[in-house]
């Protein structure tokens, strides 16, 4: 049996600069972790990987002392305006660190641009090592398990995958039939998180909850089990839980996160 990956994914700790979050991903127990080298939004605090080689080297140190690795690095936008080639300093940043997947969002409303511009980066990141990863979010251009599906496989390149996140996959009802349909290759890890009631009608009202109102996994509604059951076997699973819970530290978070995956696996049948 493979050794199941905890990546411990930068929204669930975005308070904490990069060496920090290493050194809490290393005492709460996890293999690896997500590092977020271009902001999601405008208002979050970001930690300028990208810009800043000192801050680098000392994140590089700490992952060297704790022996964590580099699972992803997000977060990539694929928009009308975007020059592909203009993304391979991210991707030789995404290589430096050792990750092995890259987080895409698409944010182009025509598809058959955003099919030709996803097969670009694909091809600009294979050298690399990297595997890009359309992750389907209701509010972008590529809603639902369905459409990323598409576009990826319109795309047709054997790095091109799609990223599952358990709070996208309920806000936007796609089918575990579909998912369980799926090629494994296609799907190189997933976001591990819970949601709690119904889908809200206001898009804002997901998107809000998507950022900062999430449940640990099995403290929520979305059928987890029929999810897990779905994807591959022991993919690798990124812990995506962004949390306002007065009194919780980042540490005591990430330890959240992690046990209560780890008792839903428990719960799984192999």
């Amino acid at each position: 049996m493979s050794e199941q990956i905890f990546s411990l994914a930068a929204l669930t700790v975005l308070e904490l600069s990069p060496p920090e979050m290493v050194e809490v991903a290393a005492r709460a127990g996890y293999s690896h972790v997500g590092l977020r080298l271009l902001p999601a939004t405008a208002e979050e605090r970001h930690f300028a990987l990208m810009t800043d080689a000192g801050l680098r080297r000392q994140t590089q140190q700490r992952l060297r002392d704790t022996g964590i690795g580099v699972l992803d690095v997000e977060i990539l936008r694929l928009k009308p305006d975007t020059r592909v080639d203009d993304f391979r300093w991210l991707i030789e940043v995404g290589a430096e660190f050792t990750a092995s997947e890259l987080l895409v969002a698409g944010n182009d409303p025509d598809e058959a641009r955003l099919i030709d511009n996803f097969a670009l980066l694909c091809d600009l990141a294979k050298p690399y090592g990297l595997n890009p990863h359309l992750e389907f979010m209701p509010w972008t251009d590529a809603r639902d398990l369905d459409q990323a599906l598409r576009i990826v496989e319109a795309a047709g390149r054997s790095n091109g995958c799609v990223l599952v996140d358990a709070f996208h996959f309920d806000r936007s009802a796609s089918s575990l039939e579909q998912l369980a349909r799926v090629d494994p290759a296609c799907m190189r890890y997933a976001q591990l998180c819970d949601v709690l009631g119904p889908r809200p009608d206001d898009m804002a009202e997901i998107l809000r909850q998507a950022r900062s109102e999430r449940r640990f996994p099995g403290e929520g509604d979305c059928d987890l089990h029929g999810l897990l059951h779905a994807l591959p076997a022991h993919i690798p699973l990124s812990l995506e839980v962004p949390v306002q819970q007065q009194g919780i530290n980042a540490l005591q978070r990430a330890e959240m996160a992690l046990a209560a995956s780890k008792r839903l696996l428990a719960e799984c049948p192999a």
